[in-house]
């Protein structure tokens, strides 16, 4: 996994998991769905990734 995209899904994960929470806290339902969102794109940068390093072994 190159460093810089893993940096890149750790912190969309991190951004994402820190904006639901501050949704959920003030009742914005809108923008806890967005951290929740956010959390999956890096979840799913970070899946890709780990699947290409998979294939280049």
């Amino acid at each position: 996994m190159s460093a810089h995209e893993k940096a890149k899904a750790k912190t969309e994960q991190a951004k994402g998991k820190t904006k639901e929470a501050l949704g959920t806290a003030a009742g914005n339902d809108r923008m806890a769905a967005e951290g929740r969102r956010e959390q999956s794109k890096g979840d799913a940068r970070e899946a890709k990734e780990k699947a290409k390093d998979t294939f280049k072994h």
